[in-house]
């Protein structure tokens, strides 16, 4: 799931990337165009309301590929993302349009 938080005087949006938090793939965190694919930049962080998110502040007007990479170094998908393009590993990434 995503979540966005817009500001008037920013130009950020605030974007929650958010998974159950009883996923098996956890821990894990989110990785993207945002982070230079740097796992472990954004960990997704287990909530007392049963989730476990990251929260990142991303430029408005812009789309971001995205993906969720475990600790033990497997990709996954938001079934919620905005859209989905293949990338030149022969998968496909997750787009997040803020």
């Amino acid at each position: 799931m995503i979540k966005r938080r817009t500001s008037n005087c920013s130009t950020d949006v605030k974007v929650s990337f958010v998974v159950d938090n009883s996923d098996p793939r956890l821990p894990a965190s989110v990785v993207g165009d945002f982070n230079g694919w740097v796992s472990g930049a954004d960990p997704l962080v287990k909530r007392n309301n049963g989730t476990a998110s990251a929260v990142v502040a991303l430029r408005k007007g812009h789309a971001y590929r995205f993906r969720y990479r475990s600790i033990d170094g497997g990709w996954f998908n938001d079934d919620e993302a905005d859209g989905y393009e293949p990338n030149v590993h022969g998968s496909t990434d997750c787009v997040v349009v803020v």
